[in-house]
């Protein structure tokens, strides 16, 4: 199988004392790109380092609502001078991660939907796929982008949304993130939901080193486990592993221009 990992944080300390040959795993197993996000002004650098140190990895720049505190309005600034300073290089992929977080009680909405919309404004001027974080606020996201229409669209991460939801995102030009959320038992709705979900709108991530598929439980998660994640998804989704691979990866190549 030849594979995209559309969502990593592949700089993250988790993955300082091996790296490389964990790397190096995911592509002997098929893993062909992986993206690596930013979230927040502190690891953009960090972000940059690791794209440029290993092949087949591509950056994404954003501020994450889960950082909220940390972002600073001098911020947006220098996500704008960072996309424009590497506007034509290949490692360069996306805006993200950014969105909105409705879980967690003590993030502000208000603030997260200016931050929000800033960087929706980023990704249209830059002509740059967004790479959305979407948690419990899956209606505001919708109404937000319907206001936007962004031009290239880009990646719903972690969708576990309704088939409505799903269809509405469609829509308006994005691809649904998929990763080992929907590998766990009870993750009933979800995966009800898979079945119905057109192979064109799916792509696959790990959000490495988080959401650890459940044959992975309580470990460290990595690109190299994204193989052992698309069989569970095709079993779901009810299609052989093979056709899974080559929609998901053509989708990802389509929406960052990247030859397939």
């Amino acid at each position: 199988m030849r594979l995209i990992d559309t969502h990593t944080h592949l700089d993250f300390p988790d993955f300082d004392a091996d790296r490389a040959p964990l790397l190096t795993q995911a592509r002997a197993a098929g893993v062909e790109r992986s993206i690596v996000l930013g979230v927040e002004q502190a690891n953009w650098q960090r972000v940059w380092d690791t794209v440029c140190a290993h092949p087949g990895l591509h950056a994404a720049f954003g501020l994450h609502p889960v950082y909220l505190d940390a972002h600073r309005a001098e911020h947006l600034q220098q996500l704008h001078d960072w996309l424009d300073r590497l506007r034509g290089d290949p490692r360069l992929c996306a805006v993200g991660e950014f969105g909105l977080d409705f879980y967690l009680p003590e993030l502000d909405r208000q603030r997260q939907q200016v931050w929000f919309e800033a960087q929706l404004q980023l990704a249209k001027d830059c002509q740059l796929p967004a790479l959305l974080h979407v948690r419990r606020s899956h209606a505001e996201v919708i109404a937000t982008l319907k206001r936007y229409r962004l031009p290239r669209g880009g990646i719903v991460h972690a969708f576990a949304g309704s088939y409505e939801q799903a269809r509405e995102y469609i829509k308006l030009g994005f691809l649904l993130g998929l990763g080992g959320a929907a590998t766990w038992p009870q993750a009933l709705r979800l995966r009800k939901v898979l079945p119905r979900l057109p192979l064109e709108s799916l792509v696959l991530e790990t959000d490495a080193p988080d959401m650890a598929p459940a044959m992975f439980a309580g470990q460290r998660n990595s690109p190299a486990h994204l193989p052992c994640i698309a069989r569970v998804l095709a079993e779901i989704i009810g299609v052989e592993p093979q056709r899974l691979a080559e929609a998901t990866t053509a989708n990802a190549c389509t929406l960052f221009g990247w030859a397939d």
